[in-house]
């Protein structure tokens, strides 16, 4: 699995390596093969930092950084406290934990204290860090996750991606639609190119 340098860096690399937008991307149940797919499609260069929100088991010892890593170029780590959040990475959610974001880096509470809504903990951190320079991507899953996190990103001025009619299980995009706030329904190939029409409208 590829690591980050995380303490290799001063504080002014650290501002210039800032991503222009952090996407948030949840997922649960059929959700695995969609990470695949987005993130082969996504270029390697973005200045963007993505943050998978994986439902999985809490006593499971996850290896979805190390299966990931083999479908981008990015690097791919596993989130920890007070980890940096750098622009053409990739992190994952620890197991049984919370991630927050401040002041572009992680917060980590373990354990989990929403059973799974851990999308939407992550999401309205996402959005009250970022504002307009975050994104919510929902994708297969069962369920509601995400979707009162993706009212917040809105409410922000952030963008909100649903996954198509495509998801292996379509309960966790179709709620997010049906909350009002999806401002993009794509296939997973379709996504990158939109991102980068995003920031560019950002003028980043």
């Amino acid at each position: 699995m590829n690591n980050v340098k995380q303490g290799k860096h001063s504080a002014e690399d650290m501002e210039a390596l800032r991503p222009s937008l952090i996407v948030g991307i949840g997922g649960s149940a059929g959700a695995l093969s969609a990470y695949k797919t987005l993130l082969t499609a996504m270029p390697s260069n973005t200045s963007m930092a993505f943050v998978i929100i994986s439902h999985m088991n809490p006593t499971a010892n996850s290896q979805l950084a190390l299966i990931l890593s083999r479908y981008t170029k990015m690097e791919v780590v596993v989130a920890s406290m007070a980890m940096p959040i750098l622009a053409n990475h990739v992190y994952v959610i620890p197991p049984n934990s919370d991630l927050f974001i401040k002041n572009f880096k992680f917060k980590v509470i373990t354990p989990r204290s929403l059973g799974h809504k851990q999308i939407d903990v992550f999401f309205v951190s996402l959005a009250e860090a970022m504002g307009k320079r975050a994104v919510g991507i929902i994708l297969s899953g069962y369920d509601s996750d995400g979707s009162e996190g993706c009212k917040i990103i809105k409410a922000h001025g952030g963008k909100i991606f649903a996954q198509d009619m495509y998801a292996e299980i379509e309960h966790m995009p179709l709620n997010a639609q049906a909350s009002g706030c999806v401002d993009f329904i794509l296939p997973l190939n379709k996504i990158p190119a939109k991102l980068k029409s995003l920031a560019a409208a950002l003028k980043i």
